[in-house]
C-alpha cells in the first residue's frame, strides 16, 4: 500500500523557512514529539535528497583548453616565498602584532612593479590568490595582470569572480605582446586577435602595435572604430596618448564629430597636445581674439552691479554701498603666491567687458595699473582679458563645453578652455618674445589673473611643459595657501605642475618646500615624486619628522607622511633612521608618551626599508 500523504515542494519549504514557523505554518506534520521547526527541517533535507535522486545526468562539457606558455623566467626561489607571504598577509587583515611591524599589505603594489620590471612570471600555483588579490584591490590590477601574463587570463575565463581580468585595467595592457615573429603570418594574427580577442588582449596589442609602429597601430583601430561600442572607443582612444604623434590628426579629427561626447572630449584633448594640429591653431586665433597685451593706461570707468547679469552667481553680485564679502585677489609675481586652489567667491564676474573693473575697492595691493607689489615696472604692459560672448557650434565640435559647472560664469568658463588648448608657445610670440617667467608677472586688468593662470596651468601639464611649470610654480619657499585665506594663487595646483619636471629637479623643489615650510602641506607634493626618493628629499623629510618628534607632539598627525616614507624613502636611509628608534627622555610640554609612540613609528619605518631592500635582493637576478 502506498502512501498519499502529499509532498511538499521546495519552494512552500524555503518559504516557511524564510517567514519563520511562528508566522507560517510549515507544509508538513509533526511527528509525535516533533516540534514545527525540526519537521521542516526533516522534510527539507529529505526533499533535497529526493531531488538528487531523481537528478538526470547532464551531458558532459567540454574541458578547458590547453593554457598558453609563458616563456618569462619563473620568478626566484626566494621571491616565490615573499610572494605566497605578502598574498597570504593580504587575506589576513585581522592577524594580531606588534605596531612596529611592517604593513606587508602596502608593500604589494611595489614589489608587483618590482618583479615585472625584472621580467619575472608568476609561479601557477599562486596565480589564484593574485587574482583574488586584484580582484580586491584595483590599485593592484595592472600589475598583478602584467606579472600574471596570458596564463592569468586563460585562467580568468573559468571563474566569474576573475571577470575583471578580461576587460583591462585602468586603461593598461594587463600582459605585453611579444613582437612578432613571423613574416607574413604574423600580421595575419594579430588581425584575428583584433577582430576576436578579449577587450583586455585587444588593448594589450594596440599598445604593442603602436609602440612598434604608430601608423600601422592606426590603421588596426581604424578598420573597426566604426563598429566599435562607445565605451571601447574612449578606451582605445585613450590608449594613442603614450604615442601621439602628428600623423593621429586626420583620425582625431574625424573623432571629433564622434556620436560619443566622451570620445570627442578626448579627442579634443589629444589633437590639443599637438602644438602643429588645427584644432590648436583654431583655439590660438580664437584665445588670441580674447586675450591680449597692451601698453594703455586703464579705464577709470566703473561698473555698477545693481542690475543682474546672465553670468554671474547672485551671491556674486555687489554695489559700491554694500561692504566686499569676497577675498580679492592680489596681482603678486607668480613667483610669490602660495600654492593651493583659490575659493570659487573669489572669481571675476564672467561677462566684464575688457577696461572696466568691478565696482568698488581695486584687489588688494593693486595700483592703478593693475601691478602687485613686488612686481616692478612692467614698462606699461598689461594683459587685457574679453572673454567670448558665445559658444558656437565649432567650438563645441572642437572640444568647449558649454555648460560650465555650478557657480561657474559661462564667459569665464569658456576662457579657460580656449587658453588650455592653445599652444604655449604662441604666447611669447604674441606677447613680444616675452619669457614665460616674463609673463606670469605681467598685470592682468580687471581681476582676470587667477582665470587666465589656471588655465595656463592646465595647458603646461597637458602639453608637458617643463619651462612654463617652472615659471608658474615660482619659489618652493613661499609660504603654502590654506582654504579660506585670501590666497592670491589659491587656484594653483603644484603637484601636477611638478609631475611635468623632470625627478631630479621634481626632487629637489620638493626638499626645498618641505625643508622651508615642514610636512604639513607636503603630502601632495611627496606623490608625485619618484621612488625611491632622491637626495636631498629624503634627507629632507627625515628632518623634518625628527622636528616634528622633537615639537612634542603626538605622531598621528603625520601618519601620512610616515605611510609615504615607508614605502618611498631610499632603503639606505635606514641606517641614518636607527638613532630615532630608541625612546627620547620627556620634555616639559610634550604630549604624555608621546616618545614612545614615535619611537614605534621610526621602529615600523626602519624594519620597512630593511624588509624592501631584502625583497630587492630577493628579486635581482642570480
Amino acid at each position: 500500500m502506498t502512501s498519499t500523504t502529499p509532498v511538499a515542494s521546495w519552494d512552500d519549504l524555503v518559504a516557511a523557512a524564510l517567514l519563520g514557523t511562528e508566522r507560517r505554518t510549515p507544509p508538513v506534520a509533526p511527528l509525535p514529539g516533533q516540534d514545527a521547526p525540526s519537521a521542516l527541517l526533516d522534510a527539507a533535507a529529505l526533499s533535497t535528497v529526493r531531488r538528487r535522486a531523481g537528478l538526470r545526468p547532464a551531458p558532459a562539457r567540454p574541458g578547458p583548453g590547453r593554457a598558453p606558455e609563458d616563456p618569462r623566467p619563473m620568478l626566484p626561489v626566494a621571491a616565490r616565498g615573499r610572494l605566497a607571504t605578502l598574498l597570504a598577509d593580504r587575506s589576513a587583515p585581522g592577524r594580531g602584532g606588534p605596531r612596529s611591524a611592517p604593513d606587508l599589505a602596502e608593500l604589494l603594489p611595489q614589489w608587483l612593479v618590482l618583479a615585472n620590471h625584472y621580467g619575472y612570471r608568476v609561479p601557477d600555483a599562486l596565480l589564484p590568490a593574485l587574482l583574488d588579490a586584484a580582484r580586491a584591490r584595483t590599485d593592484l590590477r595592472p600589475e598583478a595582470l602584467t606579472l600574471g601574463g596570458p596564463r592569468a587570463l586563460w585562467l580568468a575565463r573559468l571563474n566569474p569572480d576573475w571577470k575583471f581580468a578580461l576587460r583591462g585595467a585602468a586603461g593598461r595592457a594587463p600582459a605585453p605582446v611579444p613582437e612578432p615573429s613571423g613574416t607574413a603570418a604574423a600580421p595575419a594574427g594579430e588581425q584575428r586577435l583584433w577582430e576576436e580577442g578579449l577587450f583586455a588582449e585587444r588593448v594589450s596589442l594596440l599598445a604593442a602595435a603602436r609602440h612598434r609602429d604608430p601608423a600601422a597601430g592606426l590603421a588596426l583601430l581604424s578598420g573597426t572604430w566604426s563598429t566599435e561600442r562607445a565605451e571601447d572607443r574612449l578606451m582605445f582612444l585613450d590608449s594613442l596618448r603614450d604615442d601621439l604623434s602628428p600623423s593621429d590628426e586626420p583620425f582625431l579629427e574625424r573623432a571629433l564629430s564622434d556620436r560619443s561626447r566622451n570620445v570627442r572630449a578626448t579627442a579634443a584633448e589629444l589633437l590639443s597636445a599637438l602644438p602643429g594640429s588645427a584644432l590648436a591653431a583654431r583655439m590660438a586665433e580664437r584665445s588670441r581674439a580674447c586675450v591680449s597685451l597692451t601698453t594703455d593706461e586703464p579705464t577709470t570707468e566703473r561698473r555698477t552691479t545693481d542690475q543682474p547679469t546672465t553670468d554671474e552667481p547672485t551671491t556674486e553680485r555687489r554695489t559700491t554701498d554694500q561692504p566686499t564679502t569676497e577675498r580679492q585677489i592680489t596681482d603678486e609675481p607668480t613667483s610669490d603666491r602660495p600654492l593651493t586652489d583659490r575659493p570659487s567667491a573669489a572669481r571675476p564676474l564672467a561677462d566684464r567687458p575688457t577696461g572696466e573693473r568691478p565696482t568698488g575697492e581695486r584687489p588688494t595691493g593693486e595700483g592703478p595699473t593693475g601691478e602687485g607689489p613686488g612686481e616692478g615696472p612692467t614698462g606699461g604692459a598689461r594683459i587685457t582679458v574679453r572673454p567670448p560672448e558665445e559658444c558656437d557650434s565649432g567650438m563645441q565640435r572642437d572640444g568647449i563645453v558649454p555648460k560650465p559647472p555650478s557657480g561657474r560664469g559661462e564667459r569665464s568658463w569658456w576662457l579657460g578652455q580656449l587658453v588650455e588648448a592653445t599652444p604655449l608657445d604662441r604666447w611669447s610670440e604674441w606677447f613680444g618674445g616675452r619669457a614665460p617667467t616674463e609673463i606670469v608677472t605681467l598685470p592682468v586688468a580687471d581681476g582676470w589673473r587667477a582665470d587666465l593662470h589656471a588655465a595656463w596651468c592646465r595647458a603646461a601639464v597637458r602639453q608637458r611643459s617643463a619651462e612654463w611649470c617652472r615659471a608658474l610654480l615660482g619659489t618652493p619657499a613661499v609660504a603654502p595657501a590654506h582654504a579660506g585665506e585670501a590666497a592670491p594663487a589659491a587656484w594653483r595646483d603644484p603637484a601636477k605642475l611638478l609631475s611635468a619636471l623632470p625627478a631630479r629637479e621634481r626632487a629637489e623643489w620638493v626638499a626645498e618646500f618641505v625643508a622651508s615650510h615642514g610636512l604639513s602641506d607636503a603630502f601632495r607634493l611627496l606623490g608625485v615624486c619618484a621612488v625611491p626618493w632622491a637626495e636631498p628629499l629624503g634627507r629632507a623629510v627625515v628632518d623634518a619628522l625628527d622636528i616634528a618628534r622633537d615639537a612634542g607632539s603626538y605622531p598621528w598627525s603625520f601618519s601620512g607622511v610616515m605611510g609615504l616614507a615607508e614605502r618611498c624613502l631610499d632603503p639606505a636611509q635606514a641606517g641614518r633612521l636607527e638613532v630615532l628608534t630608541a625612546i627620547p627622555d620627556e620634555t616639559e610640554g610634550a604630549a604624555p608618551g608621546a616618545g614612545g609612540y614615535w619611537a614605534e613609528a621610526f621602529q615600523r619605518l626602519v624594519r620597512t626599508l630593511r624588509l624592501r631592500a631584502t625583497m630587492r635582493a630577493e628579486l635581482e637576478p642570480t
